[in-house]
C-alpha cells in the first residue's frame, strides 16, 4: 500500500484561542494547506490550465475530528491520503500528530471543476493525467 504524502505545520499563535490551543478552524486551512502541497510535490497546481480549460478542485465536503490539543508553537506531522478518486470527486484524509500523540484526523472531498469568468464553476471529470498522479497516494 502506498504511504500517505507528509508535510509539517507550525502551530502559529493566530491559529490559536486564548489559551493558546489551535483552534478547530485552523485545522481545516492545515488540511487546505497539506492538499496544495501535495498537488506541489506532484508538479500540479489546485487551480490548472488542463485540456484548454482553467480547472479547480472546490470543496463539497469536510469534517476533523479532535482527539488531543495542539498547542501554540508545536510542530504538527500532517499525513495525507487520497482514500477516493472518482469520475468526478476525490476524497482525501489528514492525520495530524504532534511528538507521536495523534491530534485529530479530518477528511475533505472535492469535486473537479472547469472555471469561467462570470460563470458558476461546473463540474466536470477528473483529466487522466491528475488521476494518474493523485494513484501514487491512494491509501485504501
Amino acid at each position: 500500500m502506498p504511504e500517505p504524502f507528509r508535510t509539517t505545520r507550525l502551530v502559529e499563535f493566530h491559529d490559536t484561542d486564548m489559551a493558546g490551543i489551535m483552534h478547530f478552524a485552523s485545522f481545516l486551512v492545515y488540511m487546505e494547506s497539506a492538499e496544495h502541497e501535495l498537488y506541489r510535490s506532484l508538479g500540479m497546481s489546485i487551480h490548472s490550465i488542463v485540456e484548454d480549460e482553467h480547472i479547480s478542485f472546490p470543496r463539497v465536503s469536510a469534517s476533523c475530528e479532535f482527539f488531543s490539543p495542539a498547542r501554540c508553537e508545536d510542530v504538527l506531522d500532517i499525513a495525507v491520503g487520497v482514500t477516493r478518486i472518482g469520475n468526478k470527486s476525490v476524497s482525501y484524509e489528514f492525520r495530524f500528530a504532534h511528538a507521536g500523540r495523534d491530534v485529530a484526523q479530518g477528511q475533505i472531498t472535492a469535486v473537479c471543476c472547469r472555471v469561467r469568468p462570470g460563470q458558476p464553476p461546473e463540474s466536470r471529470p477528473i483529466p487522466a493525467e491528475i488521476k494518474e498522479k493523485l494513484r501514487a497516494y491512494l491509501v485504501t
